[in-house]
């Protein structure tokens, strides 16, 4: 699939790091380092503007990495870039750890899946059918 975009930062487009990635990186374009602080967050600009199809979505996620070794995630994760959205991509980054973490211009920073979407059409009904969960949730299939 083709998208449409422009690349106003320092860095490559955003690419596949394997041949079965399902992310892309999206790098910080900075022009000097940020620092978070404990519980705080920021947005992050990338510098990338995308024209998606329609019936499709950018998903922006945290990258497995910055989030096990230093507690740095994606604040709505995932955040989503709609089709019809033309601003830049900025990611809003959290600093969830106890120690301040400097984001470096270039560094990646989140990760980028485009997915495909369907459009829901709302059927009001009365009652709905029957499966064995039922209304078991937030943990009722058990723990292991």
């Amino acid at each position: 699939m083709k998208v449409q975009i422009i690349n106003r930062s320092r860095f490559e487009n955003p690419s596949y790091a394997t041949p079965l990635s399902a992310g892309m990186d999206l790098k910080a374009d900075l022009e000097a380092p940020v620092i978070l602080g404990p519980l705080e967050r920021a947005m992050i600009p990338t510098g990338l503007y995308i024209a998606l199809p329609e019936g499709y979505e950018a998903q922006v996620r945290p990258r497995s990495g910055l989030a096990a070794k230093k507690g740095i995630s994606v604040l709505n994760s995932p955040g989503t870039v709609d089709a019809d959205y033309r601003g830049e991509i900025r990611v809003i980054l959290v600093n969830l750890s106890n120690e301040p973490f400097t984001v470096m211009p270039g560094e990646r920073i989140a990760q980028m899946v485009v997915a495909r979407h369907e459009r829901v059409e709302w059927e009001n009904v009365e009652v709905l059918s029957e499966t064995t969960r039922g209304e078991g949730g937030f943990g009722s299939t058990g723990t292991k």
